[in-house]
This record gives structure tokens, sequence and C-alpha cells, in this order.
């Protein structure tokens, strides 16, 4: 029988205050179908976490994995460090895989880290030693990409360029997912109640201090990209119009700016016709301004469409992801694991 007495409760909560306390380091990784590189990952990354002075925690957010990627970490031993798994009931996306994995961190820092080993685990150690000097946050900027072609390099660079001129915040260029965010910084990111999330703008969102660490990115250990150029154009639309709204000013300066030509276009028409006495003609002209302001038009519409959908989905207020299961294995100092499912 649970003693719900407000002493006990004091107690209760003063426990969970300690317990997050001596937890210095937890570190995300969300994953989909990674078969063949998580053995790797989880070697290279213990070893680098045994080197760190305090308690860790890794926690795998399995994104709805159809091979075997959930039976490979729960066959992963761990010595001083915890070991929790998160399966999501389907594929909800990465940025959903995330939030969840930084719902259910408890560290005093939280990484977020691919599995794929295309950022350094190595590189942790110099992540951990800023946030020790007192930074909040500890970017990851990418300043050569190795092992992607010419074209996603190049639309890569444009994207963070035209993010960063419509957005209304910050956004560091060519820094993705990887990187290091203190508790209060995490704990500010998990009250955000927004479904429609691009974690990039929401990770520079809170401000704090920041300081950026460049590093040259690796290709990818094994097996291919989980994202095409069709998930990355909606990345990138999501990350416009989630931290800004320039585009629909653009498209009413637009539409004001073409009725005044038009308007001046007419004045010049009747001005010919009645003074001039020019006879009136250009049949294929008038269709092609004709279907450039229906282009126009439509390209205005899909933009307010955009917004609205994305106020569709927030008024329905479903959650961003459900959690099946999850399964904790604490470190070897520590009594027992367990399994709960949702």
């Amino acid at each position: 029988m649970f003693d719900s007495s407000p002493l006990s409760l004091i107690s209760n909560r003063i426990g969970k205050l300690d317990d997050l306390a001596s937890l210095k380091l937890s570190v995300v990784i969300p994953f989909y179908n990674e078969e063949n590189v998580l053995a790797e990952c989880h070697e290279r990354l213990c070893s680098i976490l045994n080197k760190i002075d305090g308690h860790c925690e890794i926690i795998y957010v399995d994104d709805g994995s159809t091979d075997g990627s959930r039976k490979l970490v729960e066959q992963f031993s761990v010595s001083q460090i915890s070991l929790k798994y998160i399966g999501l009931s389907r594929n909800f996306g990465k940025e959903a895989a995330m939030s969840a994995g930084l719902e259910q961190a408890r560290g005093m820092a939280v990484i977020l880290l691919d599995a794929d080993l295309q950022d350094p685990p190595e590189l942790i150690l110099s992540m951990v030693k800023k946030w020790e000097e007192g930074y909040d946050i500890v970017n990851m900027q990418r300043i050569k990409r190795n092992g992607e072609t010419w074209f996603k390099r190049f639309s890569a660079k444009c994207f963070y360029r035209v993010l960063n001129m419509l957005s209304d915040i910050d956004v560091p260029n060519n820094v993705g997912d990887f990187r290091l965010l203190s508790r209060e910084v995490v704990d500010n990111i998990n009250q955000m109640p927004e479904k429609n999330r691009y974690m990039k703008g929401i990770f520079s969102w809170p401000g704090f201090r920041q300081i950026t660490i460049p590093f040259v990115r690796e290709p990818r250990f094994s097996g291919e990209t989980k994202w095409n150029y069709f998930k990355l154009v909606g990345l990138a639309v999501d990350g416009i119009t989630s931290f800004s709204i320039k585009p629909l000013r653009i498209a009413t300066f637009l539409g004001c700016v073409i009725a005044l030509f038009s308007f001046i276009y007419g004045v010049s028409i009747i001005i010919k016709t009645m003074i001039f006495s020019e006879v009136v003609s250009g049949y294929p002209s008038m269709m092609v301004v004709q279907l450039a302001l229906g282009g126009i038009q439509l390209l205005c519409i899909g933009v307010m469409g955009e917004y609205i959908g994305r106020i569709f989905i927030e008024t329905k207020n479903r959650p961003l992801y459900l959690i099946q299961t999850i399964i904790e294995q604490p470190a070897v100092q520590q009594s027992q694991s367990y399994e709960e499912s949702a």
C-alpha cells in the first residue's frame, strides 16, 4: 500500500531530484532500421562514456523499426552505464523520436547522436568539456560532409541561407541534430506544446549561452540513408513555416506588386486606345499573363494552405508519439532491470 502523506511525497520528490543530480550525461540515439550499424555505434559510444567522470545513460529510441534492431539493443551489455530502450508504436519520424528521447532523458546534460556514425561519438568528450565550462548548448558544425553528393551539400547550404533569411530566429549554419543541451534547455524544450516540430529550430529557440565546435562529418558506417530528397524538401518546408510567417508576407507583397503593375498596364491600354486609336491586340501575350497570374495565385494559396494545415494538426491535439515499450537496464551498481509496456 502506497503512503500518500505529505512527508512521504516530499521524500519521494527529494529522492527523484537526488537521482537526477547523480546522472551527469544522457545520450539519446533515435534510429529506424539500423541493425547493421547499432552494434558498432554502441561499442564506440560506451568506450567514450566510460572515460567521463560521472554516471551516464544511453537512451535508444526505436522509431518503429521493422528489422532486428530491437533484439540487437536488448542484447547490449553495460557496466557503469545505464541503458534504456524506448519502442514507439510505429514510425512517427525522427523529430518525434528525438522528442521522446528528450522527455525520457534524466541527465544534467543531454547529447543527441545519430546511430549511423556520421557524427563521431569520440567528439562527446570535447562537448562535455565545453558544457563544464558553462555553456548551455554546444553546437557541432559540419565544415566538411564526406560521403555526400555535391548536390546535397549545395542544397543544404542554400537551405540554411534561405531559412535564416526567413526565420525569426538564428539557426546555426550547417549544424544538425548532433549537439549537447543542458538540463535547463531540455526542460524548456519539453514544455513546448507544438506538434509540428522542426527540431533544429527548436534547439535554437531557447537561446542561452552557446558555442559551436567545427568537425568533419564522416560517411555512413553501413547501410543507406532514410532521408530521400522528397523528405528533405518536406523537412525544409516544416523548418520555414514553423519559425516564420514571412512567406505569407511575401505572398501579400507579391499580390500588391502585381496589382499595381496590372493597374498601370490597364491605364496604358486605355490611353493608347482612346487617344492614339491603337487597335487592342496581343492574344499570345494575354494568355502568358493569365497563366503567370494563375500560377502565382496557386503558389500563394499553397503557402497559405501549408500554414492552415499546420493549424489544423495543432487543433486536433493528438500526441506527438505513442510509446509501446520501455526496457531499462540500470548500471551494475544499481538494483535490477525492469520492463514496462504501454
